[in-house]
């Protein structure tokens, strides 16, 4: 699912207003409005829209004239100077449908009486193109909005305040519980702090497809459930066990025995049929003891020439490795995996104590079938610029592949994954991933998906959504305290979920309206 920054959004509008005209966009997106209110809102609830003077006030006015008397609907907006033709058209229409129209309130108190009484709200004050703080007139509004069930707050595009191409946030934005975006999705709420305030992202189709398409890079894109679903592997009824997802995983050490055992777990609840695990001599009684359906062989990690050579005997029999978990952070470690790594033909996912090893020798990795995996901190060390700001990382990260030719997925509230041509940024996920141990499970999952034939970005992104909805699904079962062991669990009743969600959404939705993985709590 395609996300766009601003720039690009005028130009597309701009293109589809040539195509289709003012009015016709506008009552397009009136309609999509409608039907997300006739969804969202309770079914005795006053709409109570607060419009701006540009044309994302209009799009409330175009909405709330669609529903015309099947809901007691009021609109109180800020008079637009010079307002559009498809604007004014949205205007007339609503007070020809009933609908009461009411000067902007000048208090948070004002605001808060009319959202009195289970008012379902509409932040309709400013759309994509604006940056920076809104105007004075709209804090009252906004406060109130922000005192105001949550989830009774649609933001109509962006929610106000939002930066729809870097997610910053000025500090009077709303917090909204549902976004509803047209055409296509906005940058901004899909990075962090943004999506925060975006709640529950929908997208609305208005028509601009064509348009949206015929843009040029950089791309940015999310995967909506039903696009993660069609991108899962299926499993041949025929297969076997090696057929169904082998992957090598070389990782652990006496020190770090468990970072090994839940990469290897990881693999396997993701569906693998067959996963060995290679790990130093001194470690492998250790890993037997918790691995009794994975095969564990040991290496003798003295001897560097021989290690490589066992290493590169067991991919004879994989699909794909996962390498780094636990391993040493020595020089003879290093020289083992650099060494694997130079002759590796098979895909790999690389992690933890191989991005350590990797930092300084990334020329090993080009031309390699291959995903990296840092975090913050491993990134910063891996490219060597430093710490990584929170509004820069889709550029640091961009600017690392292109110099690097290596797939990445960047860690973090938004997990970033870069193929040199797309960034598709993860929705799903919490914060209860932040805990020792997930971000093992998460390259052992991405293992199999490349041991089943997924190309390395599919894998890295299919596998982080994934993961952030198996990590959802055992925070839904463990509200506190979640651990890796817990988000292995979630894998199989996250991805049945995904199935009933699929469903409601052909059913309730219709195909004109998309959801969006973004809030963290159920609704």
């Amino acid at each position: 699912m395609r996300a766009l920054n601003v720039e690009q959004m005028r130009a597309v509008e701009e293109a589809g207003r040539k195509r289709l005209g003012d009015l016709e966009l506008m009552r397009a997106a009136g309609e999509r409005l409608a039907e997300a209110i006739q969804f969202f809102a309770p079914e005795k609830a006053r709409v109570v829209a607060f419009a701006g003077p540009g044309d994302n006030g209009g799009d409330a006015f175009a909405a709330l004239a669609r529903l015309g008397r099947e809901r007691h609907s009021v609109i109180y907006a800020m008079p637009a100077r010079s307002p559009s033709a498809a604007r004014r058209d949205a205007e007339t229409r609503a007070r020809a449908a009933g609908v009461e129209i009411h000067p902007l309130p000048t208090t948070a108190a004002e605001a808060s009486r009319v959202l009195e009484g289970g008012a379902f709200a509409l932040d309709a004050l400013l759309g994509t193109g604006s940056r920076g703080a809104p105007d004075g007139a709209m804090a009252p509004v906004i406060e109130a909005l922000n005192s105001w069930v949550p989830e009774a707050v649609l933001a109509v595009d962006v929610p106000t305040g939002v930066d729809a191409t870097t997610g910053e946030v000025a500090p009077n934005a709303v917090r909204a519980g549902i976004t509803l975006s047209f055409g296509a999705l906005k940058v901004g709420t899909l990075l962090e702090p943004g999506r925060d305030f975006a709640g529950d992202i929908y997208l609305g189709f208005i028509g601009l497809d064509p348009e949206i398409e015929a843009l040029g890079p950089p791309y940015v894109q999310t995967l909506s459930t039903l696009e993660w679903l069609a991108a899962m592997p299926e499993r041949d009824l025929s297969a076997d066990k090696r057929a169904a997802g082998s992957p090598l995983v070389v990782a652990g050490s006496r020190q770090f025995p468990g970072a090994a055992v839940l990469c290897a777990r990881g693999a396997a609840r993701s569906g693998a049929g067959y996963v060995t695990v290679a790990t130093p001599n001194e470690a492998a009684d250790l890993l037997r003891m918790h691995l009794v359906e994975q095969v564990v062989v040991g290496f003798d990690s003295s001897d560097v020439a021989g290690s490589v050579a066992t290493l590169l005997d067991l991919t004879n029999h994989c699909g794909a490795v996962a390498l780094g978990p636990g391993l040493g952070l020595d020089e003879r470690t290093g020289e083992i995996v650099r060494g694997f790594v130079s002759k590796l033909d098979l895909p790999f996912v690389a992690d933890a104590s191989a991005l350590f090893h990797f930092a300084k020798h990334l020329d090993i990795l080009r031309g390699k079938r291959c995903v990296l995996t840092p975090h913050a901190r491993e990134f910063a060390r891996l490219s060597g610029g430093g710490t990584v700001a929170p509004g820069a990382r889709v550029t640091r990260l961009r600017e690392f592949v292109a110099r690097t030719g290596i797939v990445t997925l960047l860690k973090g509230r938004a997990t970033l994954i870069d193929d040199g041509t797309t960034t598709h940024v993860n929705m799903s996920g919490t914060n209860a991933l932040a805990t020792a141990g997930t971000g093992d499970v998460l390259t052992g999952t991405i293992a199999t998906l490349l041991a089943q034939g997924l190309t390395p970005v599919d894998a890295a992104r299919v596998g982080a959504c994934w993961h952030g909805l198996a990590g959802q699904a055992a925070e839904a079962e463990r509200t506190l305290g979640v651990v890796a062991g817990d988000v292995l669990d979630g894998f199989a009743p996250a991805y049945d979920s995904a199935h009933e969600i699929a469903a409601e959404v052909d059913v309730e939705l219709g195909f004109q309206l998309a959801r969006v993985y973004t809030s963290l709590s159920p609704r």
